[in-house]
């Protein structure tokens, strides 16, 4: 059995490539098709370790909306034909940051 301190260094894994993939800006994201498939399959494989962390350390961050998360990965893998890009850019800006803070934090409190 996998323990919280391996998903969240898969989390961070994850956040890391996004962040490469996203480096040229929203434009670079929105007309390169292979930059959105490797950022989508990187959110979705993010969001599906933060369902596998532990209910106990999730409560340590209670500003990370974890139900909210767990929707967002059921969008991304059941309605891959309606994902709104422009959505997604605005959690890569907004959610994405603060995600990494925050299993940042986890980590060392692990640690």
């Amino acid at each position: 059995m996998k323990t919280d301190d391996v998903y969240l260094r898969h989390i961070l894994d994850c956040i890391h490539r996004i962040e490469e993939n996203t480096k040229g800006g929203k434009t670079t994201f929105l007309s390169t098709h292979t930059f959105q498939d490797a950022v989508l399959r990187n959110l979705q494989t993010m969001t599906e370790a933060s369902q596998r962390l532990s209910e106990e350390l999730k409560t340590t961050e209670p500003a990370i909306d974890w139900n909210r998360m767990a929707a967002f990965r059921n969008v991304l893998v059941h309605s891959y034909l309606g994902i709104d890009l422009e959505q997604v850019w605005l959690i890569v800006e907004r959610d994405v940051p603060a995600l990494k803070l925050a299993a940042e934090r986890m980590l060392r409190r692990l640690s």
